[in-house]
C-alpha cells in the first residue's frame, strides 16, 4: 500500500523526525562552540536555533509552494526545510568540508525519511531505503570514531635500523629524569581575574596590572565587550599571572618562563606545562607557566597575530616583576633568582612570542609605537620554541647571542611546517661566548601534545573527527621527547653542563632515553663557519670567498628556495642533486660534486675539527619531473603506492672525500657515520583527498646536520696533508640512483 498523505496523524510525523535530525546536528555544533557558558547550555541554545530555523523554513516554503498542488506537500516541505536548515548550519561553520558534510547530511535525511516512509506505508522499497541508509549511517559513525591508520608504518625503514650506526652511548643521567631537589608549587596574580581563583583569592603573591592598550589597539568592538565581560578586566589592566614550580632551597636559582599558544581562550592553557615545570624545578631551575589566555582566540574573534607584541611584552613584564621581588629585602622571594641565567620557552604562538621577547629585551622602545618605552635588558641566555609560528607578526625577528632550540612534529596539523628553523637561520653571534642552536624534528609528534591539556587532536570537534590520529606518538612519549631535549638544553644553557651537546649533533647518542621514532636534528655551534649556503647569487658554480663549485654526471642539479608543504616559503636556498644508474647509460662516469678553494686551503687541520654539512632526502620522482623539486605538490594515491613499495630501496647515500694540494685524498661513506633519513610522509586526515586543502603535500624536505670528525679522515689516510686541503668532493657511488638536498657546508673547530 502506498503512503497516504491525507492521513491526518501521519502528515506531520516526517517533520518531527527530520526536526530530530536537525536537533542532533545543531546540538553537536553548539556543544563544541566555546563561549564560556556550560557546553550543555550552548547545546540547548544551538538546538533551539536549529529548530527555529527549521520551522521558519517550513512556513516560508509552505507559503511559496501553495501553487504546487497538495499531493505529498507536507513531505516536500519537511524535507526541503531540513535540507535548508542543514545548509544554514554548514554556512555558519560546522567545520567539515562540503564534500564530507553534504553527503552525510543527505544520508541523515534519507535515513529519517526512509524510516517514516516504511512506517507509514509498509512498502518493501521503503524498507530497503531505510536499511540502506541505516547501514550507511553506521558506517559513517564507525568512520568518525575510527582513529585512522599509518599507511607507511610497515614500509619505512624502522628507526632502530636508521640509528644502527655505532655511536658511543652517553653515561650521563637521562636529562628527562627528575633531579635531586624537592619542588614547591604556588601561584601569583593580580587578583582581577574573575575566572581563575588560583590567580585571585588563591594566589600566594599579589602582582600589579599592566597597561597594554597601546600595544593592542585591536582590543575593541565585540572582542573587547565579550572578553571584558568574561575576564573582568581590559587591555589597560592586564594581569601578571603565573604558575610557579620552585626548587626548595636557598637559591639563587636560574629562572625559566613558559608561555602557551593560541588555544581557545576559555580552555585555559597555562596548566599544560607542569611536566616541564616539575622537571626543571627538580634540577634547580625556577619554572613559571605564564597565563596569557586573555589574548587567545574566542568566538568573538581572533586577533590574528596582532596580539603577538603583547604576548612578548608580557613575558618581559613578568621578568621585571621577578626582578623587583628579588631585590625586596623582606620579600619571601628576595634573592631566590639568578637573574644572570634566564630562559624562555614558548609553544605555538608562544614560540614566536619568546623570539620576539628576546629581541624586544634589548630595545629602548616598542618598534611599532615609540610612545611605549622599553627598559628590560635581562640576561636571557636561552630560548626554546615548541612547534612555533614565525609569520604571525609582520617583522622578522633576529636573535643575537642567545642559545636556541626548536622542536617540531611531523604530524602537527596546526603548524604543518617547521617554522622554528627560520629564526634558527637568522641568528647572529657577535660575542666571544660559545652558543648552541638546534632544531629537532620528531616523526609522529603533533601540535597539541606539547601541552598536556590540549590533547591528541589539533582541531576542535567536529573537525577533529576527520583527523588521522593513529600514527601519533602517545602523549607521554611526546612529553618524554620534549623533556629529553629541553632538559639537556637547560643543563647546557643554565647549568653550564655542555656534556649534553652531542645529543643535538647526533640523536642516536641519546637513543636509550627516547622512543623509537625518527628524530632528525640540525645543529650549529656559534663557532661554526659555513663556506657554502647557496644564498649568495644565482650562479651554480660560485660561492663566497672565491670558492668554485662544479658537478658532473647528474641528472638533476639545481638550486631552489625550499617550500613548505602548503607552498609557503622557508627562507632557505638549497642545492638539489639527482643521479641515476650510470651503467644504464653504458658509462662509467660517477656523479660527482666538488667544492674547491683555488686560492687557499680549507681550515680543517685543527685538532677536534669537524666537517659539517646539512642533508635531506629528495623525491626520486624529481629525476623525471625536476620542475616539481619544491616538494610543494601532493603525491597522488598511485604515487603513494609506488613510494610504499620502493621506500627502502630509494634511501640515498654517497662518499665524501677531502683532497690536498698534491692530490692525496681520504674518503668516507656518509651513511657509515650518520644515515641520511628517508622521506617522512605524514597522513594528517582519514580521507587522503582532504590533505591538499587542509595541509598541502603529505611531505616536505626535512634536513639534518651531519658532523664528520677530521680524525675519521685521518684514520682512512694519514698521508694526506690536512693543512693543505683545497677540495671537498661528494661522490655518489653508494646507491644506483637518488636525490639529495644539500645545504650549509662548512666546519666547526673544537671549542
Amino acid at each position: 500500500m502506498g503512503l497516504n498523505h491525507k492521513q491526518p496523524k501521519m502528515k506531520n510525523r516526517l517533520s518531527y523526525l527530520l526536526a530530530v535530525g536537525i536537533l542532533i546536528f545543531f546540538g553537536i555544533k553548539g556543544y563544541h562552540f566555546s563561549t564560556g557558558w556550560p557546553p550543555l547550555v550552548m547545546m540547548l541554545l544551538a538546538m533551539g536555533m536549529g529548530l527555529l530555523l527549521f520551522w521558519v523554513l517550513y512556513m516560508v516554503l509552505g507559503l511559496l509552494g501553495k501553487g504546487w498542488g497538495t499531493v505529498a506537500r507536507p513531505y516536500r516541505l519537511a524535507i526541503g526545510s531540513a535540507i535548508g536548515a542543514l545548509i544554514g548550519l554548514q554556512l555558519y561553520g560546522f567545520g567539515w568540508p562540503d564534500s564530507v558534510f553534504y553527503p552525510i547530511m543527505l544520508l541523515a535525511v534519507l535515513l529519517l525519511s526512509g524510516a517514516f516512509w516504511w512506517y507509514a506505508s509498509k512498502s518493501r522499497w521503503a524498507l530497503a531505503t531505510f536499511i540502506t541508509a541505516s547501514l550507511g549511517t553506521l558506517a559513517v559513525i564507525f568512520f568518525l570514531a575510527w582513529s585512522g591508520h599509518d599507511p607507511y608504518e610497515d614500509n619505512i625503514i624502522p628507526a632502530s635500523a636508521y640509528y644502527e650506526v655505532p655511536v658511543e652511548n652517553s653515561t650521563l643521567p637521562d636529562p628527562a629524569g627528575m633531579g635531586p631537589l624537592e619542588v614547591e608549587r604556588f601561584t601569583y596574580g593580580s587578583g582581577t581575574d574573575q575566572q581563575r581563583k588560583e590567580f585571585s583569592d588563591g594566589a600566594t603573591y599579589r602582582t600589579p596590572t599592566v597597561d597594554a592598550s597601546l600595544l593592542l589597539p585591536e582590543w575593541k568592538g565585540k572582542k573587547k565587550k565579550w572578553r571584558e565581560r568574561y575576564w573582568g578586566f581590559g587591555a589597560d589592566a592586564f594581569p601578571l599571572n603565573g604558575r610557579v614550580y620552585m626548587p626548595k632551597g636557598k637559591g639563587p636559582f636560574p629562572l625559566t618562563l613558559i608561555v602557551h599558544g593560541n588555544h581557545g581562550m576559555i580552555d585555559h592553557s597555562d596548566d599544560g606545562y607542569g611536566y616541564l615545570g616539575e622537571l626543571l624545578a627538580s634540577k634547580g631551575i625556577i619554572a613559571v607557566s605564564v597565563d596569557e589566555n586573555f589574548v587567545n582566540g574566542h568566538w568573538s574573534g581572533d586577533f590574528m597575530g596582532k596580539e603577538m607584541p603583547v604576548r612578548a611584552w608580557l613575558l618581559l613584564k613578568h621578568l621585571e616583576q621577578w626582578s623587583k621581588w628579588n631585590q625586596e629585602d623582606k620579600h619571601p622571594l628576595a634573592g631566590k633568582v639568578d637573574l644572570n641565567n634566564i630562559m624562555l620557552i614558548g609553544h605555538s604562538r608562544g614560540g614566536e612570542a619568546v623570539t620576539m621577547a628576546g629581541v624586544y629585551n634589548t630595545l629602548p622602545y616598542y618598534p611599532d609605537r615609540a610612545e611605549v618605552s622599553f627598559d628590560f635588558n635581562f640576561n636571557i641566555k636561552g630560548i626554546v620554541a615548541l612547534a612555533p609560528t614565525d609569520y604571525r607578526h609582520d617583522r622578522k625577528m633576529v636573535l643575537e647571542n642567545v642559545d636556541y632550540l626548536s622542536l617540531q612534529g611531523s604530524y602537527d596539523a596546526d603548524e604543518t611546517s617547521f617554522w622554528g628553523m627560520r629564526p634558527f637561520r637568522r641568528m647572529v653571534y657577535s660575542d666571544s661566548l660559545f652558543h648552541v642552536k638546534a632544531g629537532i624534528y620528531v616523526h609522529g609528534a603533533n601540535h597539541g601534545q606539547f601541552n598536556s591539556t590540549w590533547g591528541r587532536s589539533d582541531f576542535g570537534a567536529p573537525r577533529k573527527w576527520l583527523l588521522n590520529l593513529a600514527p601519533l606518538l602517545p602523549q607521554k612519549e611526546q612529553e618524554i621527547v620534549a623533556k629529553v631535549f629541553i632538559g639537556a638544553f637547560a643543563e647546557t644553557v643554565l647549568l653550564e653542563n655542555t656534556k649534553y651537546v652531542p645529543l643535538f649533533k647526533q640523536v642516536a647518542w641519546g637513543r636509550q632515553w627516547l622512543p623509537e621514532r625518527y628524530i632528525l636534528s640540525q645543529y650549529a655551534g656559534s663557532n661554526a663557519e659555513i663556506w657554502v649556503d647557496f644564498e649568495e647569487d644565482l650562479d651554480l658554480t660560485t660561492a663566497v670567498d672565491s670558492l668554485q663549485l662544479s658537478g658532473e654526471g647528474f641528472t638533476l642539479w639545481r638550486e631552489l628556495n625550499l617550500r613548505t608543504r602548503d607552498r609557503g616559503f622557508r627562507d632557505n636556498n638549497v642545492l638539489v642533486l639527482g643521479w641515476e644508474d650510470a651503467s644504464a647509460e653504458q658509462t662509467n662516469t660517477l656523479a660527482t660534486y666538488e667544492i674547491s678553494k683555488p686560492n687557499g686551503f680549507f681550515p680543517l687541520a685543527g685538532e677536534g675539527t669537524e666537517l659539517q654539512l646539512t642533508l635531506g632526502a629528495g623525491d626520486p620522482k624529481w629525476l623525471v619531473l625536476p620542475s616539481e623539486g619544491n616538494a610543494d605538490k601532493s603525491t597522488n594515491d598511485k604515487g603513494d603506492e609506488e613510494q610504499k613499495e620502493n621506500e627502502k630501496e630509494l634511501l640515498p647515500d654517497f662518499s665524501i672525500a677531502v683532497v690536498d694540494s698534491l692530490g692525496q685524498s681520504a674518503t668516507l661513506v656518509v651513511g657509515n657515520l650518520k644515515k641520511i633519513a628517508p622521506r617522512l610522509l605524514s597522513r594528517f586526515t582519514k580521507l587522503p583527498y582532504l590533505e591538499k586543502d587542509w595541509v598541502g603535500s603529505p611531505w616536505e624536505v626535512q634536513l639534518q646536520t651531519h658532523h664528520i670528525p677530521l680524525s675519521e679522515f685521518k684514520e682512512n689516510n694519514p698521508m694526506v696533508d690536512y693543512a693543505r686541503i683545497n677540495k671537498i668532493r661528494l661522490i655518489f657511488d653508494k646507491t644506483p640512483s637518488g636525490v639529495i638536498v644539500l645545504d650549509n657546508l662548512g666546519h666547526e673547530p673544537k671549542r
